[in-house]
């Protein structure tokens, strides 16, 4: 599996373009916003968007899945159904963080822990990663030690808990549990920032150990 990191919003948010070199199909994980520049990179690339994937549901990671999905034609999958309530509060997101209105709306499929999804010849597991907002979840391709983590971890920091239904004890328990059982040479693509890998936030990442 391929992946192309689209930083969108002024947030700076890494939308993810999942490709399977295979047969040039796609997912788009969190297209937060600037639709166009997602199709252009879409485009560039060649390939056949399947679906849409959601790690949550703040909206610098949703606030172009409905546009992006009625352009594409796609279904839209997770977050978990916990953070249905802020789905259902995206409007009041948009004016607390200066965003476009953007109304509610719900993903055709809920994720569980344990789901998997899939577009072309790739298959991802769904884990769920509560802390930084309840139905916050994860993409794991374990063929090829990648991991799409949202705003659960990044280099050398993790999410946010200060939100409501944010827990820093709760997200603790998912780094730990979920993140950390993960070989140390996988590589995780946050929601903002540079990259990593499991190994090395283990090691020096201040925020966990």
């Amino acid at each position: 599996m391929q992946v192309k990191v689209i930083p969108v919003t002024p947030f700076e948010q890494n939308c993810s373009l999942l490709i399977c070199p295979e047969t040039k199909k796609a997912a788009i994980v969190d297209p937060g916003g600037d639709v166009e520049k997602i199709i252009n990179q879409i485009n560039q690339q060649g390939v056949e968007v399947e679906k849409i994937l959601l790690t949550h549901a703040h909206i610098d990671h949703v606030g172009g899945t409905e546009a992006l999905a009625a352009a594409l034609n796609v279904s839209i999958e997770g977050p978990h159904i916990a953070d249905k309530f802020w789905l259902d509060k995206l409007p009041m997101q948009g004016q607390m963080f200066g965003f476009p209105q953007v109304p509610p709306f719900e993903p055709q499929r809920w994720l569980e822990h344990g789901d998997t999804v899939s577009f072309g010849h790739q298959e991802l597991t769904v884990l769920h990663t509560p802390g930084h907002t309840p139905g916050h979840v994860v993409f794991n391709h374990s063929n090829t030690k990648q991991v799409i983590v949202g705003d659960v971890l990044f280099s050398g920091s993790i999410g946010r808990t200060d939100f409501p239904q944010g827990c820093f004890n709760t997200l603790m328990t998912a780094i730990k549990g979920q993140l950390w059982t993960l070989p140390e040479e996988t590589v995780f693509f946050p929601g903002h920032g540079p990259t990593s890998t499991i190994g090395h936030e283990k090691r020096t990442n201040q925020h966990v150990r």
